[in-house]
């Protein structure tokens, strides 16, 4: 996937991967919604969204040039999924900022670089002074921070149980779905009175998932944060809903069931069954989910 980027000033930034941030498709790990993965960026949430471009300079510094040209980003991503080579290199004028650091956790290097490092206080590819404080194309967007400490970014921890995990969980039953739903689905089945207790839970008695239930019916009647609910293509006519609350994620397709993961109940996912109510709340929250252009 590697590629270089000779358009950014004089220092070429050899990119290793890209990831979309935009409302309806962005790294959950960062953040419950779009709003707070900007933030964990210290960009702004803007509704056209952003292609975060990862790689290293010349010293193999670790830089996250972020591009306003999605399109592009887009591109390149679908094909390195297909294994189509894709050169990406943004154009000067796409570029919005170049931060220190990676967001996410990469296991890769570009080759003939010294090992992935974070880079010192000085100007970075694309920017003519501290890219961490300030907008490179220099338009005042942006976070507004002008502190002048030297932040890197960093990958949000998930060695541990947590939020970030949380999500993390939930997004790869979303990928793997027809796996996990072999794994999971008999838990709804062998709890006593879930066939006709409607999407109470795995269990109805089960608190945290009637929580969550609960606050998705709120999502239905006031509008949440933008990307707090998102909606992606599944197989057949079905879609896949991703959801994300204080404590909690969700994970269904429209045509079955759902699971539940909560931060009190480490590494636990919680099934859903469909009963007689969940088909008329899956359906309300596909209405209001963002998606993909």
């Amino acid at each position: 996937m590697a590629g270089t980027d000779d358009s950014m000033d004089d220092d070429p930034l050899f990119v290793l991967t890209a990831a979309l941030l935009t409302p309806a498709q962005f790294p959950a790990v960062l953040g419950d919604d779009y709003p707070q993965a900007c933030a964990a960026l210290g960009l702004e949430p803007y509704d056209r969204g952003y292609g975060l471009v990862m790689g290293q300079d010349r010293v193999g510094a670790r830089w996250t040039v972020v591009v306003d040209d999605v399109s592009l980003v887009a591109v390149a991503i679908a094909s390195w999924d297909c294994g189509i080579a894709y050169d990406l290199s943004p154009g000067e004028r796409t570029v919005v900022r170049a931060l220190p650091g990676w967001p996410l956790a990469l296991s890769v290097r570009a080759p003939g670089l010294p090992a992935p490092h974070d880079p010192g206080p000085e100007p970075g590819p694309g920017s003519e002074e501290d890219p961490g404080s300030r907008p490179v194309d220099g338009s005042g967007s942006g976070s507004g921070n002008e502190d002048s400490s030297w932040r890197p970014l960093t990958p949000p921890d998930t060695d541990g149980w947590g939020p970030a995990r949380r999500r993390l969980g939930a997004d790869e039953i979303a990928l793997q779905w027809a796996m996990w739903r072999e794994r999971l689905a008999g838990a709804v089945a062998a709890a006593p009175g879930t066939e006709d207790s409607g999407p109470e839970s795995s269990g109805p008695s089960h608190q945290g998932v009637r929580r969550v239930l609960k606050e998705l019916h709120s999502y239905v009647e006031t509008a949440p944060p933008l990307g707090r609910v998102r909606s992606s293509f599944a197989p057949g006519e079905a879609r896949t809903l991703r959801a994300d609350g204080p404590g909690w994620s969700f994970v269904a397709r429209t045509d079955d069931m759902a699971f539940v993961l909560l931060d009190e109940e480490p590494g636990e996912i919680l099934p859903v069954g469909r009963g007689a109510e969940l088909p008329a709340l899956l359906t309300a929250l596909d209405r209001m989910a963002v998606r993909p252009a």
